[in-house]
């Protein structure tokens, strides 16, 4: 039996693998750590077991603070087959146990693999079931929480990140940096010196390049 996924982190295409290594290098006491990149052949994505299960927060939180290539980690709530009624209803209870009276949200979801639905179509019908549930009320600007729908190919991801987290950093004003960062090559000229000045030399230039 496949197991589900615990954690979904996103990352730079190219950088998948290197994270997957970097993430099972972590040491967690009592938590066995297994990182996938690339789950079902979909870029820019490490998928991360955890055991036992309830570990996930502890371990999505060192992600986000250790590993640079990581842009965004998501701690699954729900796994669920990739159909929108069981979508939504997976959503509502997810909703349920994060949301609190008088806060606003949004859903977003992000499809990959072939579907008789789309992307909006998920949004719609969750919100609207979240809607009648709770009655909390939809902001697509700046949202108090995130219901976020990961799906890949047959199986479902649902979470929730706090809004701050996601519309902070798409604020009106900020550029997409990322269109400069493609066009940086890093080089580094032979060194003709001792072997380990050269070692020592290549992994603090790499460690530096990682960072930014």
């Amino acid at each position: 039996m496949r197991k589900s996924i615990g954690i979904l982190v996103k990352t730079l295409l190219g950088l998948e693998k290197l994270a997957e290594a970097r993430i099972e290098e972590l040491e967690v006491e009592e938590v066995k750590l297994e990182a996938e990149a690339k789950p079902q052949g979909f870029p820019g994505l490490v998928s991360v077991y955890v055991e036992p299960e309830d570990a996930k927060w502890i371990v999505a939180e060192r992600i986000e603070v250790e590993i640079p290539e990581a842009e965004r980690v998501l701690p699954a709530q729900a796994n669920v087959k990739a159909e929108v009624e069981e979508i939504a209803r997976a959503a509502v209870k997810v909703a349920e146990s994060n949301f609190k009276a008088g806060e606003t949200f949004a859903v977003r979801t992000v499809r990959r693999g072939r579907h008789p639905f789309t992307s909006i179509d998920v949004n719609v019908r969750v919100g609207s079931a979240i809607v009648e549930a709770l009655g909390s009320q939809v902001d697509l600007e700046r949202p108090d929480k995130v219901l976020w729908v990961e799906i890949l190919g047959s199986e479902a991801l649902i979470g929730v990140l706090e809004g701050s987290k996601v519309w902070r950093k798409a604020k009106p004003g900020k550029y997409d940096v990322k269109q400069y960062l493609r066009r940086i090559s890093l080089v580094q000229m032979p060194y003709l010196g001792p072997l380990d000045a050269a070692e020592a030399m290549g992994s603090r230039i790499g460690r530096a390049a990682q960072a930014i």
